[in-house]
């Protein structure tokens, strides 16, 4: 199997692009989605694999450009790494590379140089930096005919094939045949745009080894950095003193609190950059009269932690109003039994019995000054959100 690299993704795959295969990432225009490949192939590179890019829409310069921008070092790849350069003919420019397309606009000459590729190198991922181009430069019917050659090819020889496409407005005969019949695995890469939030996102169309489908995650891509999953709110409430801004500053990478006197009069606001996940994270002050604010962010949040004191159950009537608050929009939450150190402190089940929950509403023992249980709170909380995506 070869992984991608990108946070989910290779779950989703079940582990990976087997060998002999053929994935195309469909993305949507205006959609920052060539990175895909990028990353990929930079991966597989990683893996100790053999790689091959096709460039066809910039001089290949450009492209090791691009992979420097991600803050991926491609020069220690280079007994390994290979580009077939299908650009600089067409500008009328030398090339330097190894493989080089004589005629870029011309099917036939593009085809010898890909299966001369195939056949001389050991089992590679094979990236094609832009379809679309290939397709702009050679024809639909001409260009559709060579993939399915070359995806029989790459069986043949163990090699795994990946496309980055832009779903231009070409035929919708060559849209479906892309989106349905052409290749193993089809990656929809799209835009969101609800309420305030903007975004984009990826998810399985298909994929003939795995049952794993109709999966989709949001992305954010970053430099140096390349695809992180994104998640754009989370928001953090309870009672007064139960250790909300602990929590955030713990949890955070970077975070920044409003206080006065020592307790938060505004909002607490937190960014978490942890295994593939980037998030921003909101807590709210515990006091009844910011219950308005509760309201405001929970309509634009995808998951909820609620912060309790573990050693006062008095307050456990207050943290029942605000998770109701959250509930009454559908959001995933997870229940942070907070300053589990503490002489009195009582344990989740405790907890749980307090709130009267049903075991399926996870209560994760932290202690947030510490540290302890933020992470794998994080996690917990993720799993949740990401799966009803």
């Amino acid at each position: 199997m070869i992984e991608t690299g990108i946070p989910k993704l290779d779950e989703f795959l079940g582990g990976g692009i087997p060998k002999g295969k053929s994935l195309v990432y469909y993305i949507q225009p205006g959609v920052e989605g060539e990175v895909f490949g990028l990353q990929t192939i930079y991966n597989s590179l990683k893996k100790g694999d053999t790689g091959v890019f096709v460039v066809s829409s910039t001089i290949p310069d450009i492209i090791k450009g691009q992979f420097r921008d991600f803050g991926w070092d491609i020069s220690k790849f280079k007994d390994k790494f290979f580009f077939v350069d299908a650009y600089d003919s067409l500008i009328g420019a030398p090339s330097n590379e190894k493989y080089v397309v004589p005629n870029p606009d011309n099917i036939e000459a593009f085809s010898k140089i890909i299966i001369s590729a195939i056949k001389e190198l050991p089992p590679s991922t094979i990236v094609f930096g832009s379809l679309s181009t290939i397709i702009d430069l050679c024809g639909e019917k001409e260009t559709m005919q060579a993939v399915m050659t070359w995806n029989k090819m790459a069986k043949i020889y163990d090699h795994v094939l990946v496309y980055n496409f832009t779903a231009w407005p070409y035929s919708e005969e060559s849209l479906k045949a892309i989106k349905e019949d052409m290749f193993n695995a089809v990656i929809s890469v799209g835009g969101i745009a609800e309420r305030v939030i903007f975004g984009q996102y990826f998810g399985i169309l298909k994929a003939d080894w795995t049952t794993e489908i109709k999966k989709s995650m949001l992305f954010r891509v970053l430099r140096p950095g390349g695809i992180k999953l994104y998640i754009p709110k989370i928001l953090v409430t309870g009672p007064f003193d139960s250790g909300k801004s602990t929590f955030v500053h713990a949890l955070s990478t970077r975070a920044i609190s409003v206080d006065r006197l020592g307790t938060t009069i505004a909002l607490d606001h937190g960014h978490v950059d942890y295994k593939g996940f980037s998030a921003d994270i909101f807590g709210t002050p515990g006091q009844e009269r910011f219950d308005p604010i509760i309201k405001l962010l929970s309509g634009e949040s995808m998951g909820v932690f609620l912060i309790v004191d573990s050693t006062n159950p008095t307050d456990f009537i207050r943290a029942k109003q605000m998770l109701e608050i959250t509930k009454s929009y559908g959001l995933p939450f997870v229940i942070i039994a907070n300053k589990q150190d503490l002489p009195g402190a009582l344990t989740p089940e405790e907890i749980r019995e307090q709130f009267d929950l049903s075991h399926d509403v996870p209560i994760v023992p932290v202690i947030a000054k510490d540290k302890k249980g933020v992470y794998e709170a994080f996690e917990v909380l993720i799993d949740k959100i990401t799966g009803g995506l």
